[in-house]
This record gives C-alpha cells, structure tokens and sequence, in this order.
C-alpha cells in the first residue's frame, strides 16, 4: 500500500492493529460486494453489527462502551474504510462522529447509559438531522421547531440527505426551540418508532450508491424532556459535531485515494500495450508519480491534524483545510485513475469510478468545498464572506 515517506512506521502496535483489523475487513467484507451494492443503490446492512462487533464506531471516545483509542488510531480507521467505500466509512462517521459523540459530550448520563453501549456495538443505529430541503450550508436557518408541550416537546419539519435515516433506531434531530426566548437550538433524540415522524429513503442516487440515505419528516412528533441533549445550546452543537465527522473524512479521502492509485499501478504493471507494459510510458509514469505525491501530501496533512487534536489544540478552520483539500485530492486521483485503465475504468470490477462518483457527494457535504474556502478565507484575513 502507497506509504511513501513511511508514516505508518511510526504506527503504534495498537494502532497497526487497527489498520490490519479494519483493512482485512475491507478485503473480506467489502470488497467482494460492494460494486454489486452500488449498482442495485443497495446500503450493506449485514455490515452493521460486524463493525459494531470490531469496534468501529467512535472508538475514540473516552466510555466504557467503546475503545478510548488516540485520533491517530481512528484516523486510520476511518482511512481503511473509506478505501472499501465511502459507503460503509459514512455508515461509521455518522454513528460515531455525528450520534454518538454529542450524546457523550452533551447528552444526560441516562441518555448514554441508554444508547452508548447499543451504538458502539451496532445493535442500534443512529442518523444526524441538520440538514434541510432549504437549509444545508445555511444550517443556523433552519424551519424545523420545538415547542413545549407538558413535559415534552412537539416537533415538527423536515430534514433531508440524513444518512442512515432509512435504517435508525434513533434520530439526533437540531431544532430551533421557540418555547425559549431567542428560539435557541437545541438537540432532540427521537426514536423512530414514535408516533409523527417518517424516514423516507432517498432512491435514484448517481452517488454514494452504497449509501442509505433518506429524509425526516416530522409532523406533531412529541418527545419527553429526558431525550433532549441537557449540555449544548445553539449551533456550538451540531458544529462541534461536524468538526469531528470532518476530521474523520478528511483522512477517509486518503483511503479512496490510495485504493484509486494502487487499481492504477496494479493495472499500469499488468497491461501491456504497443509490445510492452504500459507503465514503461512516460504519460503513465507522470500520472503515477504525481497520484503517488499528491496522496502523500494528504496524508501528511492528516496525520498533522492527529497530532494537533490529540493534545487539544485543533481548529475547526484546520480541519476545514483537510477536508477541502483531501477530498479535492481525492477527486482528481480517482479521475486520473479512471482514465489509466481505459473503458476497464467504468466499471464496477475496478474501483475509480465508483470512488470518483461517490466523491461527488463527499465534496458537497458536511460542508462543501466552497464554503469550506471561505472558512479558510475568514481566517486568514478576519473578513466573512458570507454574513
């Protein structure tokens, strides 16, 4: 696997075995099925609990129900995840970074003494409701609200591009609280088997195929004060959640972009062209090379962000530039990938178009790549573009 300048020696032997445990379950799991899944727009449900069972879901959190491993450990895991496809790495980032990290950091000691341990070992599943049909880069103009009512809340609105939605037993639905002066957010968990809401699945997708993605609809869903998130108020919430699923993608893009790289080498090694291989053309030899150095710099910049979260010094602003960064990067090498292995490249026995599709949506959430620049912008010059 493309290591250029030997990162991973530096690798703990916890964190090698994470690496082995996630890439063999990639190889034997993932890898034989998913281009079938992402033909038949099919989300590998029976991946579920074996993730679960491998602790896969937010491992770097500090409970009893999870793991307590470095930001490193988990950036690799979500790398070796992605490689198999953004898919199943999504699967994981939502139930990690979007559910399970906001009840551990601002939920009650009863609400993660009741999902935390189902979560972490995928017998229950979880999805991030933010977005909505008017509403996604614009998150703080959300329509959906909560209104008292006893000694609960009644929601109501909709949500929409929810990943998991289709499948969760719970949903972490943000709504503006207007029983409250200034109609602060507030975070809301919601069992889906409540009465008043619906999880719809969104079909006919071009990308991220692999992926359960679907709405919410919530229409007088009641829910009672002990399942709102007691510690966060306003868009601190839901923000500092992103920042951890960005963190996590921004190393995700690296693993796509290597298993682009690594289908182009194979393929440039094997096929021969004109009486030889055609990776003794200098065209091909370029493409490599450059692959090969722009996924070693993405690499560099994740493992930089390991560093600064590991001892408290992370921005959202740096993770900005990973997740702009990597995901461009990753664009760009699965295209070229796709264009070494010729009309082989369009199909599903080959992964670069399936990753070059699937980056597409990788792009555009979780903040897409021009607001993330302007993220970048405010900080370098103290200007906002977009207020």
């Amino acid at each position: 696997m493309l290591d250029y300048v030997d990162l991973e020696a530096d690798l703990t032997e916890e964190e090698r075995l994470i690496r082995d445990t996630a890439r063999e379950f990639v190889d034997e799991e993932v890898r034989p099925d998913i281009g079938d899944h992402f033909e038949d727009g099919t989300f590998p449900e029976e991946l579920i609990e074996g993730m679960g069972e491998l602790g896969f879901y937010a491992p770097n959190l500090d409970h009893e129900a999870t793991a307590n491993v470095g930001e490193r450990a988990y950036g690799v895991l979500m790398q070796e995840l992605e490689a198999g496809d953004s898919g199943v790495r999504s699967m994981a980032s939502v139930q990690g970074a979007l559910v399970m990290y906001p009840i551990h950091a601002f939920g009650s000691d009863a609400q993660r003494d009741r999902w935390l341990p189902d979560l972490a070992d995928g017998s229950a599943v979880g999805c991030f409701g933010l977005t909505e049909p008017d509403h996604g880069s614009n998150p703080s103009a959300m329509e959906t609200r909560a209104e008292r009512n006893g000694d609960g809340y009644v929601l109501d609105g909709s949500k929409t591009w929810i990943t998991n939605a289709p499948v969760a037993d719970v949903a972490l639905v943000w709504a503006k609280d207007h029983s409250a002066d200034g109609n602060p957010v507030r975070g809301f968990l919601v069992e889906t088997d409540r009465d008043g809401i619906e999880t719809n699945h969104i079909d006919e997708k071009l990308s991220m195929r692999a992926s359960v993605t679907g709405e919410i609809s919530l229409s007088d869903c009641f829910v009672p004060e002990e399942n709102v998130l007691p510690d966060v108020t306003g868009m601190k919430g839901p923000l500092s959640c992103l920042t951890q699923a960005r963190y996590g993608i921004a190393w995700g893009a690296v693993g796509a972009a290597r298993d682009c790289f690594e289908s182009a080498r194979e393929y440039a090694t094997d096929r021969e062209q004109f009486g030889g291989l055609i990776a003794k053309f200098q065209l091909q030899q370029e493409k490599l090379a450059e692959m090969a150095t722009e996924v070693t710099t993405a690499q560099l910049l994740a493992y930089r962000l390991a560093d600064l979260k590991e001892r408290g010094d992370l921005r959202p602003q740096q993770v900005s530039m990973a997740k702009r960064n990597n995901v461009a990067m990753c664009r760009e090498t699965a295209r070229t990938a796709r264009e070494m292995l010729g009309g082989n490249g369009i199909t599903t026995d080959y992964p670069p178009m399936r990753h070059l599709a699937n980056m597409e949506t990788v792009y555009t959430y979780e903040g897409t790549h021009d607001i993330h620049t302007l993220i970048l912008g405010e900080d370098l010059t103290g200007i906002a573009a977009f207020e």
